[in-house]
Order: structure tokens, then C-alpha cells, then sequence
């Protein structure tokens, strides 16, 4: 069965799932908004130019998940879904996501952002596999910290390996569809790169080896 990775923010959606999550919070007063949107818009340009410290990124996210109950988790993500998710869906990234279903491939996202944002964007999205920063639970309620292997950047290809070995999956003829630089390691282990809508760096990157850049964009 041939794979069909996704990079989810950026390319499968119009916006960063995760930096909208940190807004949708800030904008419902429930975090401290001026501070908040501060360090998480600082941490965005870092995450643009590839220089992003992942683990202080992780411990700044992650912290209100360890302080809320699950029910309240989950009313605000329905909410958030609703008011910042489906207005940056994607048309295209829809018509893409159902050329390879239709062609018998295995769908999978794979995304830095953590399971908690993303899992429901991926069933949104019609993706059963998802491949996700975890965030750790115990009894039942989230600590508000990270677990196992970070999926950002090389992280992503450890993440992927893994799973490659758990499935008895391969990568003969995959492809993988990405907006980032920081995707830059998976994108060099599959067989059919794409870039999305890139940023300048990955667009040269793609320019110069031959890469298809393409728009889903309206």
C-alpha cells in the first residue's frame, strides 16, 4: 500500500492550527492575552525561521491542559473548531486528500502539533492515522507536559520509522506533502516530495532539487 503523508498547519489547512488555538484562548480571556500572544507569536517566528526551542515551546503550550478539566478541554475545542479550524479549510487540500483515497493509499498526518489540537482536525479531515506530538496523561486528565518523541523536524522521520516498523508499511512511492523547511529531513525519505504553499526557504530548496511546488491555497 503506497503512504500519503501530510504536514497538517500550512499545508493541509490555511493557518497554524496551533498558534490559533493559543489565540482562540487569548481572545476568550482565558489566558492573560497580551502576555500569551507575546511569547506565542515569538515562538511562531522561530518555528517560520527553523530555529524554534521545541521543548520551551512544549512547556509554555501545554501548561493550561494540565490545569482543566477534560470536560472544559473539550467544550472549548468544539468551539475552537467551529470558530478558528473551519474557516481556514481547505478546498483543495479536501480535493487532494480524496485523489489519493480514491487511488487505494494509506492516508497519515504527521504534525508537530499535539494530539490534543490536531485529533479532531484529522477525523475533520477524514485521516484515521495520525502522527502527532503526545501529551501525557494521568488518571485521566492531561499534566501538561509532553511525552515520547517530540514530531518536529527529525523527530518526525524517528516518529515515522517507528511506525513504519509497527505497521510493516514501507515508503516505496510515498509521497509527502509539506509547507516547511523544518520538514526538510521526511521530505528527503520519501519518493515523491511536495512542496505546498512553502515558505521562501523550502520553495528554493524545492526550486533547486526539481521538487513539484504546489498551491491549495484559493
Amino acid at each position: 500500500m503506497r503512504l500519503a503523508l501530510f504536514d497538517l498547519d500550512n499545508t493541509l489547512l490555511g493557518g497554524d492550527s496551533d498558534h490559533a488555538w493559543g489565540d482562540y484562548l487569548c481572545e476568550r480571556g482565558l489566558l492573560d492575552a497580551v502576555a500569551y500572544k507575546t511569547r506565542n507569536d515569538a515562538f511562531y517566528q522561530d518555528y517560520l525561521a527553523g530555529k524554534l526551542d521545541n521543548a520551551a515551546y512544549l512547556n509554555f503550550c501545554l501548561e493550561i491542559l494540565g490545569h482543566t478539566e477534560m470536560h472544559q478541554l473539550q467544550e472549548w475545542h468544539r468551539d475552537y473548531m467551529r470558530d478558528c479550524i473551519e474557516p481556514i479549510m481547505l478546498p483543495k487540500a479536501m480535493e487532494l486528500l480524496a485523489k489519493h483515497r480514491a487511488a487505494g493509499d494509506k492516508l497519515v498526518i504527521i504534525t508537530a502539533t499535539n494530539r490534543f489540537i490536531t485529533g479532531p482536525i484529522a477525523e475533520r479531515l477524514g485521516v484515521e492515522t495520525l502522527i502527532a506530538t503526545e501529551c501525557e496523561m494521568q488518571d485521566g486528565r492531561y499534566t501538561g507536559r509532553s511525552t515520547d518523541v517530540p514530531c518536529f523536524r527529525e523527530g518526525k522521520v524517528t516518529r515515522l520509522n517507528r511506525w513504519l516498523e509497527e505497521t510493516g508499511l514501507t515508503l516505496d512511492d510515498s509521497y509527502f506533502y509539506s509547507d516547511s523547511m523544518n520538514d526538510l529531513a521526511l521530505l528527503e525519505e520519501v519518493a515523491n516530495p511536495v512542496a505546498v504553499d512553502p515558505d521562501p526557504n523550502l520553495r528554493a530548496e524545492a526550486e533547486k532539487r526539481g521538487w513539484p511546488v504546489i498551491s491549495l491555497r484559493s
